[in-house]
């Protein structure tokens, strides 16, 4: 589906993946581009400058409330949702139970609006936390799906149910599966990830403190990559019914990754190993073969240069 003149809603749009993907989806010329956030960790400032380009509709409200879902739907001649509302990995080590429901909810009032034939294509976002640690590498597809935390649950609940009214009531529905995204915008303040809080901590002095021995690794992937990727997929037919991974196709180990930051910003304090984080993968590496056979992706920003982007943006922003 192409998106030019087409009615367009992101949820989570706010946030840090969702704010990069309305940019690109601006470059696309849409007809109309609506926003859904409830600002759990969306900032109307990463909206900024696409409401300078573009009048975007922001509506501030929860996807799992069933009722303002409805009303909008109902209303608005929707064509195509990119659905990256979601309650993250370290919200569900603290409150468990809420993040498994409420990410639940949010993407089964979106397939019942789907079904209703309230608008005409879904794009899922998924996580390779449903994957749980590598078992071969790199990961395809068809790897085993053994998440080891209640987030990682929720998200492969949500890829199951988003592609069960694709098998049973025909929808159409696309599920990208992104590794590790990083890059400007990634939210430092409550629940942040690595590389934010490496930045911030490197910023103000240290200590950084890495959770178990570092040697875990991750497919860290700049959003940018996951953004135009997403798009393609949407226009990809071949990809309906089907989960793509995006990632970079590198293993790094989080070691290596707080002593490029390191080297880039000229630290030289303390880095404190700590314990283990509860349910922490081991090891993630993506297989993009069929992300490269259905729409020839290849990742346009090296891990080298996005780091610099990324430590240059928050050297820039008035965050932290």
């Amino acid at each position: 589906m192409n998106l030019r003149g087409k009615t367009v809603v992101v949820t989570g749009g706010a946030g840090f993946i969702g704010s990069h993907l309305v940019d690109r989806i601006i470059e696309k010329e849409p007809k109309d581009l609506i926003v859904i956030s409830n600002f759990f960790l969306g900032k109307i400032g990463n909206l900024v400058d696409a409401v300078r380009k573009f009048p975007v509709r922001i509506l501030n409200n929860d996807l799992a409330n069933r009722e303002f879902v409805g009303m909008v739907f109902g209303q608005t001649d929707i064509d195509v949702v990119f659905n990256l509302a979601v309650v993250p990995l370290p919200t569900s080590l603290e409150r468990p139970e809420w993040t498994v429901w409420k990410n639940v909810e949010m993407t089964l009032n979106l397939c019942e609006q789907l079904r209703l034939g309230n608008f005409k294509k879904l794009v899922q976002f998924s996580s390779s936390e449903a994957y749980g640690t590598t078992i071969y590498s790199p990961m395809k597809e068809d790897h085993p799906v053994n998440p080891t935390t209640p987030y990682g649950a929720s998200k492969l609940a949500t890829d199951y149910i988003s592609l069960s009214y694709h098998k049973t009531f025909g929808c159409d529905v696309s599920v990208v599966r992104p590794f590790n995204a990083y890059g400007p915008r990634q939210n430092m303040g409550q629940w942040a990830g690595l590389i934010p809080l490496t930045v911030n901590g490197m910023r103000s002095g240290g200590p950084i403190f890495i959770n178990g021995d570092g040697e875990q690794t991750r497919d860290y992937t700049f959003v940018t990559d996951i953004a135009d990727a997403a798009i393609k997929i949407c226009e990809c037919q071949e990809a309906v019914g089907r989960v793509v991974n995006i990632g970079s196709g590198r293993e790094i180990s989080i070691n290596e990754i707080v002593r490029l930051i390191a080297d880039y910003m000229s630290y030289k304090g303390k880095i404190i190993h700590r314990e283990r984080r509860p349910g922490e993968v081991q090891r993630l590496i993506a297989d993009i073969g069929l992300a490269c056979e259905l729409f020839r992706y290849g990742p346009g920003v090296d891990f080298e240069n996005g780091i610099k982007l990324t430590v240059d943006w928050y050297a820039n922003s008035c965050v932290g």
